[in-house]
């Protein structure tokens, strides 16, 4: 695992405690800033896959 998808759970895991808390104390715009982040990390982890390709298909090709 690199560094862009432990960012990226680490931003999901965030986006889940924002999501929670927000549902618990009725706080939309913390429920929001929730959803937004596990979005972002969801975009991180896919990031991290693309680079990995990549990475895979430079290596192949040295």
């Amino acid at each position: 695992m690199d560094k862009e998808h432990l960012k990226g759970e680490a931003k999901k895991a965030e986006g889940h405690i924002k999501d929670a808390a927000g549902k618990l104390t009725g706080d939309r715009n913390l429920q929001a800033e929730g959803k937004l982040a596990k979005v972002e990390g969801e975009i991180r982890k896919k990031v991290g896959d693309v680079k990995g390709a990549v990475r895979e298909a430079a290596d192949r090709h040295t």
